[in-house]
């Protein structure tokens, strides 16, 4: 296995090449390694997909948990893995701080800040606010004793403002506060990614899986875009193809749904020690 700063000099030297990269998101140790076999070359996790695989909604699994879920996914391949942290499980920069701590401890060597609250009546927190945020996730990288590359995401776009004058200025106030690399998800198409990208001199991350925009890692990196998550899409697609399967059985009594199912042999194979 890679040392932990072996892994994290390698995710840092994905995002100074001149193309994109996918980072698929495992919701499982087993998913986690899937990915791997297919030839990723890095993983993150998705914060919705663990809540969804306990049966629980998104941002409702307390920090301790999501510790421990990174760290068994980080533990499951030889991959960098840059963990979802949420808003840092909590609002004070301090705490903000200690998350990036423990992720560190827990083996992996990236992840990623929301500038959301968790609030409806106040969901993204004041500029100045979610920059001291940053700044204070920044300290805690720095002193580690190994490259941890800091995402900060500005989440306008999924809570209903789709300000890209406002998020753009985050995305900048976040890159001079520390983040090594600037995320919006869900950016309503090629030109605002390419604005986003224009305005910053740091590496950008897009996701793709969501709703309405669908561009190829091809078309993303001639953008400018450096990395290409899908969120919690994988797991979505998996759970979307259950509840099919389910309902073919509960509504009509058939199992046609077993013709698509992987091969058990495929699996083991890949499990196979």
């Amino acid at each position: 296995m890679l040392t932990q700063a072996e892994k994290g000099r390698a995710f840092r030297a994905l995002h100074e090449r001149d193309r994109a990269f996918i980072i698929p998101n495992p919701w499982d140790v087993g998913t986690a390694r899937l990915l791997a076999h297919l030839g990723f070359e890095a993983l993150a996790t998705t914060s919705m997909g663990y809540a969804f695989s306990a049966g629980q909604r998104d941002n409702t699994i307390d920090r301790q948990r999501m510790m421990e879920h990174v760290s068994a996914i980080a533990s499951a391949t030889d991959l960098p893995l840059s963990a979802d942290l949420e808003n840092g499980f909590g609002d004070a920069p301090e705490t903000v701080a200690e998350t990036i701590r423990l992720a560190a401890a827990a083996g992996v060597v990236g992840g990623s800040i929301e500038d959301a609250s968790g609030r409806p009546d106040h969901p993204i927190y004041d500029r100045a606010h979610a920059v001291e945020r940053i700044r204070a996730a920044a300290a805690a990288v720095r002193a580690l004793p190994f490259a941890f590359t800091l995402t900060a995401r500005a989440e306008n776009y999924l809570h209903g403002r789709p300000d890209l004058g406002d998020t753009i200025t985050r995305l900048q106030a976040y890159q001079e506060a520390g983040a090594d690399v600037l995320y919006a998800p869900g950016l309503a198409g090629k030109e605002e990614i390419a604005a986003v990208v224009r305005s910053l001199d740091r590496p950008v991350n897009v996701v793709m899986g969501l709703r309405g925009v669908q561009l190829s890692l091809a078309a993303l990196s001639a953008l400018g875009v450096r990395r290409v998550s899908v969120g919690s899409a994988l797991c979505r697609a998996a759970l979307g193809a259950f509840l099919r399967a389910a309902r073919e059985m509960r509504e009509h009594g058939t199992f046609t749904f077993a013709n698509d199912a992987v091969s058990p042999r495929e699996i083991s194979a890949i499990f196979k020690p």
